[in-house]
């Protein structure tokens, strides 16, 4: 067939794909409209009202009250309830009877706008009994993985759509920026580009490319915008962020996630520059809609435009909040107790105080994002378990994201791996435990619930007691409540090879998790000291949402692995990696500090690391180490000399130089060496992971694109200035310039 013949086909073909995507917007959009002129101001408000479970919660066995049901939708006309019954994790069986009684009466409704109904699947279905549960966000940003990530996002979506579920208020696409933040965990780290890459990997996993298909569904961005820097480290309490600031390192990933077509955004429930999130017309319509496009709802966090009146005493009454939060462009309301957004939503539209037109514009929204998530085709017969749920192959894949999330941070003499026969005491708070592999929004919302969590997953004992040959002997309590016997511990130590040493958190979640340092427990530098000054070699193991200091225990340690939170099936995967059953790849996507109140960052500015300041944590962003060696050679820029606007040619090698194979992240950071506003010392623009056998080397090409040059300017608008360059992967840098 003809070139031009082909070409022309083609061309065809992809009109043809684009004349019906058209027309099925225009349907939706003639739906929406159609039932937007028949509804009543009462129908439009409770669309915007989204009520917590409790508020139609049941007594005793009966987990909904049908009274209170029929009047949240039939007379309130409520448009999505959030949460999970009782606060816990509900079976496979027990969500498909809410949905569907959810949904029976609102069919009896007048116009039958369906419910949606919304959920914290932050790790996997969190709230459903026995699922899949993967490691937490900033072990998925540890395995450098865009591809790991993305079967995540496809995973969670089938085990909640099996559930009958569909909105899951994930991923955080807030940078962690500030290490004390009990919500660091649930980032993707502090490096802008690998939150935008690996956020956006899960947007596409989980909603693919219809997000109304049965094993698909609707995220949520969180938390828009600057939540996730507290000055003072402590969950909901004020950023101070620049604009400059706000649109260098804030805004991308939450760009990014606008345009992997995430339909729903939760905003930011603390304050910046003096402005509440709820109350912030510039960052929720000006920059949201007008710059960044975003076309989807916007639906508040956890009682947060009551908070404008009772905390944040912005608003002079209840009344007065809720007209503050709507006219700057919330579209939903997560009230979450009661009515009250309701009845003063439409006191105040009655009274001329917010426009028809503005509940018209969040209404609007609200029933296209229902309809594109197929809501209003009816409800769907449920994915079956057998297929869908907590598959055999679920569980490799989660393993696998475990293995790749684990950081070995030092391996003194090459101490690791070890070997199945040695004889091993194991004893520290999170050795045998396995809420603390897992953290918080774990089957309940603080993750601590023991009695929820599934009895055939291991912990990290019982994984190396699996392994092992020989004995391996534990001391010490399952929970931060129980105190550890230390005589008990050295004692036992005499008789063994190594002490496996367990430090760490136990879980949390949001102002739960707030504390006044970064410094572990003082019952635990105890234990360290005194299994320390036995003379066997330690291997410490890290668990935890935040990087606990641990610089002394680290310098006396022979190994360092820092697990953060690998998930269910993390007690395994480090088992694997203690003996050498997996090679190790995972990389630190924060900077680890040295000291509590040392906080600089990997992209920090020429400044701070000038005269007596400097960058010296204790790990580094990027660090990891392997039980094979990787080296990188011939990094080459494919020319000297751009002009404005032309992409960039990177070309490198990395061999692996040991003798087994292993896998190699190789991240590409850029440096512009003069710029109008002080430029970072580097920045990550691009990485890509590798396997490689012994010996092996392998030849890895990027690109890179105008905007990677790009930066905020002094007039606060992103643009490239022409000049040097520099790029730098491993221990070998390049340069290029730019030129107009």
């Amino acid at each position: 067939m003809h070139i031009r013949t082909i070409f022309i086909m083609t061309l065809s073909i992809a009109m043809v794909g684009c004349s019906v995507k058209n027309l099925e917007s225009s349907q939706q959009s003639n739906k929406v409209e159609m039932l937007l002129a028949t509804m009543t101001l009462e129908e439009k408000v409770g669309q915007m009202t989204q009520i917590d479970f409790s508020v139609i919660a049941g007594q005793g066995d009966e987990l909904i009250d049908q009274a209170k049901l029929i009047d949240a939708i039939l007379t309130r006309h409520v448009g999505s309830i959030l949460n999970t019954p009782n606060n816990k994790a509900q079976s496979v069986e027990d969500w498909r009877k809410v949905i569907h009684t959810i949904n029976s009466v609102t069919e009896k409704s007048r116009l039958k706008i369906p419910v949606l109904y919304g959920i914290d699947a932050i790790h996997g279905a969190s709230y459903t009994k026995n699922s899949t549960l993967f490691p937490q966000a900033i072990n998925m940003a540890a395995t450098f993985n865009p591809e790991l990530s993305g079967k995540e996002g496809e995973i969670t979506a089938q085990e909640i759509r099996v559930s009958g579920l569909q909105w899951n208020f994930s991923p955080v696409m807030d940078i962690g920026r500030q290490p004390l933040w009990s919500r660091l965990w649930e980032t993707y780290g502090e490096d802008v580009h690998l939150a935008s890459v690996l956020g956006s990997a899960y947007i596409k996993g989980y909603q693919g490319d219809d997000i109304s298909a049965p094993n698909k569904g609707l995220t949520c961005l969180k938390h828009y915008v600057g939540y996730s820097v507290p000055n003072n480290g402590k969950d909901r309490t004020p950023a101070w962020i620049s604009e400059r600031m706000l649109r260098e390192y804030f805004l991308p990933s939450f760009e990014a996630g606008i345009k992997a077509g995430s339909p729903t955004i939760m905003v930011n429930s603390g304050e910046v520059d003096g402005i509440p999130g709820h109350a912030n017309y510039h960052y929720l319509t000006t920059i949201l809609r007008g710059e960044l496009g975003f076309k989807g709802v916007a639906v508040s966090d956890w009682e947060d435009i009551k908070r404008l009146y009772v905390r944040d005493k912005l608003a002079s009454s209840p009344k007065e909040a809720v007209k503050i939060a709507v006219m700057a462009g919330v579209d939903m309301s997560m009230v979450p107790f009661d009515y009250s957004f309701y009845d003063l939503l439409i006191e105040l539209v009655k009274s001329g105080e917010v426009p028809m037109a503005r509940i018209d514009e969040a209404v609007r929204r609200i029933l296209t994002v229902k309809d594109q998530a197929g809501l209003f085709k009816g409800t769907p017969l449920p994915l079956s378990v057998d297929e869908y749920f907590a598959t055999q192959a679920s569980t490799a894949t989660n393993l696998q994201a475990a293995r790749e999330s684990i950081v070995l941070a030092k391996n003194s003499q090459n101490i690791l791996p070890l070997k199945k026969d040695a004889k091993i005491l194991i004893t520290g708070p999170t050795a045998n435990s396995l809420s603390v592999l897992n953290g918080g929004w774990t089957l309940s919302w603080q993750g601590d619930n023991d009695s929820l969590l599934p009895k055939d997953k291991l912990t990290v004992y019982g994984a190396l007691q699996k392994k092992s040959t020989s004995k391996v002997t534990y001391i010490g309590g399952a929970s931060f409540g129980d105190k550890i016997d230390i005589k008990k511990a050295v004692e036992a130590a005499k008789d063994q090879d190594i002490i496996v040493l367990c430090l760490g958190e136990k879980p949390y979640t949001e102002t739960m998790g707030n504390i006044p340092s970064l410094n572990i427990d003082q019952a635990q530098v105890e234990l360290a000291n005194a299994l320390f000054a036995t003379g066997k070699p330690v291997v410490l193991v890290i668990l935890g949402g935040r990087p606990r200091i641990i610089t002394e225990q680290a310098e006396n340690a022979s190994a360092v692995l820092l697990g953060f939170l690998p998930g269910m099936e993390g007690g395994v995967a480090i088992a694997d990696i203690l003996y050498g059953d997996y090679n190790p790849n995972g990389k630190l996507p924060i900077s680890y500090p040295r000291n509590t109140n040392d906080i600089v960052l990997y992209d920090h500015k020429p400044i701070e690391n000038f005269d007596t300041n400097s960058y010296t944590p204790l790990y580094p962003f990027g660090h990891g180490l392997s039980y094979s060696q990787f080296k990188t050679s011939g990094l080459t820029i494919d020319k000297p000399h751009y002009k404005m606007g032309e992409p960039i040619h990177i070309s490198v090698n990395v061999t692996n130089t040991g003798s087994i194979k292993g896998k190699e992240t190789v991240l590409v950071y850029l440096n512009d060496m003069a710029a109008t506003v002080t430029r970072p010392n580097k920045q990550l623009k691009a990485f890509k992971k590798v396997e490689l056998n012994p010996q092996q080397k392998e030849n890895i090409t990027f690109t890179l694109t105008p905007n990677d040059l790009s930066f905020i300017g002094v007039d606060l608008k992103r643009l490239v200035e022409p000049g040097d360059f520099k790029v730098m992967v491993g221990s070998e840098t390049a340069q290029f310039l730019v030129t107009e």
